[in-house]
This record gives structure tokens, C-alpha cells and sequence, in this order.
């Protein structure tokens, strides 16, 4: 049985010490290479052609969402695990949306990261039972309600807050704040930032804390 390649990418290089040690420790797999943020991911992931990535979304220099989004429109052949401590609706569904085989939690044990893994190589969708039971949920929410991921640029909105300070609060690319605006300017019926924020409050989306 041929060894699955993989490009492990996360910010804490004790997390990726962990990892590497892990999938070293059995037969099966190769460990390419290591990347910090999700621009090196990209980078390396075009360089290096891995089987599975082990993505890792919030990171500083570069977030794993937007690491997704652009191996996705380069076609890139890796397929793309998401390994994260992160299990939210406004996470969980943007990555699956750019082009994520699978998402796992960090606290996966060892077994289940393997079988994640070669599962995600063969093509198959890999889910933690959290994520998979916000997705069902997500399917199940009307259309035009807001992701929790635009609620919160939303409530960023009404501070007054740029889309270059948006970006750097929420550790994504100012590009995916514009998408964010332009999908909940679009729920709203609305198409300026004020507007935006005026229908907030009229909907209760906003100013119910």
C-alpha cells in the first residue's frame, strides 16, 4: 500500500512537532514539509503536490480558510483536512464551502486522525460528530438568516470597525470580509454598510446582548 503523503500547517510549531512525531510513528505515511500560515501552505502545497493537507484556520500571516480557497481555484490534487480547535458554525462551514474534504478537532485521538487521514486521501468526507451535527444544523437554517461568521463582521460593522481592522479581528484576509459583507448585504436587501447595520438593529440581529 503506497505511504500517503501530507504537508501539516499550523501556527505553533509544538502542534506540528506533535503531528509529525505522530504519523512518523506508524507505517503508512510521509510528512513533506511544515507550514506556519496558509500563505506557505499554498506555496508548498503547489511545490511539494501532497496527497492530504492537514490545515490547521486561524493563523496568523495567512488563514487556513483562504489557503483553502485558493488551492481550490489553482485545482490543486491535495485533499484538504481540516485539523483545528475550532468548531463553529462561522468556521466550520466557510472551510467546507472553499473546498475541505474533511473536518476533525484537535483533540481527535491518534486512531481517529489516522483513519481521517486515509480516509480524506481516498476522497471520502471526513467529519468530527460536533461538526457533522452543525452542518445538519446549518441545512436545516432558512437561506437569508446571517452564518454566524457575517453576524459577527456585522456586529463589527456597527463599532465602526474598517475591513482592514475586520480582517486582522477575525484573522482572515480583507477580500474574505468583502465576501462576507457582500453575502449579508445580500440577506438583508441592502447595499451599504449603514443600510447594513440599520437592518441589523431592526432585525434584532444586533443589540440583543
Amino acid at each position: 500500500m503506497a505511504e500517503i503523503s501530507l504537508l501539516l500547517v499550523d501556527d505553533h510549531p509544538v502542534v506540528r512537532n506533535g503531528l509529525r512525531g505522530l504519523f512518523e510513528s506508524v507505517p503508512g505515511f510521509i510528512v513533506l514539509a511544515e507550514a506556519s500560515n496558509g500563505v506557505e501552505a499554498v506555496a508548498l502545497a503547489t511545490e511539494l503536490d501532497p496527497d492530504v493537507i492537514l490545515m490547521d484556520l486561524r493563523m496568523p500571516g495567512g488563514s487556513g480558510l483562504d489557503a483553502i480557497t485558493e488551492l481550490t481555484r489553482r485545482g490543486a490534487r491535495a485533499k484538504i483536512l481540516v485539523l483545528t480547535t475550532w468548531d463553529s458554525d462561522s468556521d466550520t462551514l466557510p472551510a467546507i464551502e472553499a473546498g475541505a474534504t474533511g473536518y476533525l478537532l484537535k483533540d481527535a485521538p491518534g486512531p481517529e486522525l489516522f483513519t481521517g487521514v486515509r480516509e480524506a486521501a481516498a476522497g471520502r468526507t471526513v467529519l468530527s460528530p460536533a461538526v457533522a451535527s452543525r452542518l445538519v444544523s446549518a441545512v436545516r437554517t432558512p437561506a437569508n438568516a446571517l452564518a454566524a461568521r457575517e453576524r459577527e463582521v456585522l456586529a463589527l460593522v456597527a463599532k465602526g470597525t474598517s475591513n482592514r481592522e475586520i480582517a486582522r479581528e477575525l484573522f482572515i484576509s480583507e477580500a474574505t470580509v468583502k465576501t462576507h459583507l457582500s453575502h449579508l448585504f445580500t440577506k438583508l436587501g441592502v447595499t451599504d454598510r449603514a443600510a447594513a447595520v440599520a437592518k441589523g438593529y431592526e432585525q434584532g440581529i444586533l443589540g440583543r446582548d
